[in-house]
């Protein structure tokens, strides 16, 4: 990371962004690297990670690692564009320097909007399943999902802080189980017997192809710039931002190593290619059944990581954008805790509507997890975009950020979230 002195007026003048004085700067790093890592912690990536390892088996090391470095790459460009414009807009905002209104306004209902109808609902839904798998009859069918959404709903509209401090212990719980899983998985200290080693022959390289299988794989590192809209909340972006989103990815990257080869250790390729719920066998096999509780525990924590973190960062956005123009102006609302609280609420309200649909249908999840991260793809490509443009006409802004072996990292990134986009199915 490097610092540069020159001046931004020019910037300045074309951002019409305004920070409105009303957030409060409470986020340190702590709590930001739990927004970062909070994400990618739940259960929608656990599962892609894991039909990643049933589909190539130990070719899921090569998918992951790709997805991983695709994951670095979109981190430069929002650290880069973040720190230039440290606004509660996030993407909005540098798109509309870069490019314009219109796909500024794209960028953020294609990649933050439309994603938690679909990946939020996904998420929330899989609580649903997995205690009914585990406990038959225990609630009504979407009972504790939407219970899990009103409580999260509520603690985002009581302020920052709160959310600071829920997020920091519901991220550091998952992390610490999940490194514990795998540890157990991988060092013989579970009781239950490992499957033969010929379940896993090779590589499994032909067939659907590896490569193919990123784009699935990448789904357990988008997110980490879900940090990016809380700049104007945070104590010190300058640091605190990029160290949050690379040092939360390299986390989640060592978490999902250990976790695939305690996959590799203990459950068939088949079961993971074909299961509903990957991680649950996995978690079975590894502790038993006799932890059942505790596994029920994981899936609720790990689905209101997700959900926290989707309610707190979205709703800046929305905010940043309406603070600019480019939505309704009901948004800029804030409440007595500094809360954008109508954008709160309207993210909770599109992320439930899904589920009265989804029914009972588990494949459906699936389905909504690869909708999602096409989604996604479109607005990373669109950040890295920003960064080439804004180097180009704005060559003399401040960047307190600046990427390392620009224009490299922009250019795979694009690259490889277009493959991605196209490869974006686990069947051939």
């Amino acid at each position: 990371m490097s610092v540069s002195s020159t001046n931004s007026s020019d910037l300045a003048q074309d951002s019409t962004v305004s920070s409105g004085g009303q957030l409060k700067k409470v986020l340190g790093l702590t709590a930001l690297l739990a927004t970062a890592v909070g994400l990618v912690v739940g259960q929608g990536p656990l599962i892609s990670i894991l039909q990643v390892v049933g589909f190539s088996s130990y070719g899921a090391f090569i998918a992951i690692l790709a997805a991983f470095v695709l994951s670095l790459c979109y981190a430069a460009s929002f650290s880069e564009l973040s720190l230039m414009m440290p606004k509660a807009g996030g993407i909005s905002s540098y798109t509309e320097v870069a490019i314009g209104h219109f796909p500024a306004i794209v960028a953020v209902f294609a990649g933050y909007v439309i994603v938690p109808m679909l990946g939020l609902s996904a998420e929330i839904f899989l609580v649903d399943a997995i205690l009914g798998e585990l406990f038959p009859g225990l609630a009504s069918p979407m009972v504790i999902g939407f219970v899990i959404l009103g409580v999260f709903t509520l603690l985002n509209l009581l302020g920052i802080d709160i959310f600071a401090k829920v997020q920091s212990l519901l991220a550091f719980s998952m992390v610490v189980f999940l490194v514990i899983v795998g540890i157990a998985g991988i060092g013989g200290f579970s009781e239950s017997m490992p499957v033969e080693a010929n379940s896993y022959t090779d590589w499994q390289l032909e067939g659907l192809g590896v490569f193919s299988l990123v784009a699935l794989a990448i789904w357990g590192f988008v997110g980490a710039e879900y940090v990016c809209p809380l700049a104007e909340e945070s104590k010190n972006p300058e640091k605190d931002i990029p160290r949050s989103m690379y040092l939360g990815l390299y986390i989640i990257l060592a978490v999902y190593l250990l976790l695939v080869l305690a996959a590799l250790n203990f459950v068939p390729a088949e079961t993971l290619a074909t299961s509903e719920l990957p991680h649950i066998d996995l978690m079975s096999a590894i502790l038993g059944d006799s932890a059942l509780m505790l596994i029920a525990a994981v899936a609720i924590t790990g689905t209101c990581s997700t959900v926290n973190s989707v309610l707190a960062a979205i709703p800046r956005m929305l905010y940043g954008m309406a603070q600019n123009g480019q939505v309704f102006p009901m948004f800029k609302a804030v409440n007595k805790q500094g809360e954008p609280w109508v954008a709160v609420l309207f993210m909770a309200l599109i992320t439930a509507v899904p589920l009265f649909f989804i029914g009972s249908d588990t494949d459906s999840v699936i389905l909504l997890l690869i909708s999602a991260s096409t989604c996604w793809f479109l607005t990373y490509i669109v950040a890295h975009i920003d960064v080439l443009i804004l180097r180009k006409r704005y060559p003399n802004a401040a960047r307190p950020y600046i990427t390392p072996f620009y224009p490299i990292p922009q250019i795979v990134g694009i690259l490889g979230m277009v493959y991605a986009a196209m490869n974006n199915s686990p069947s051939p």
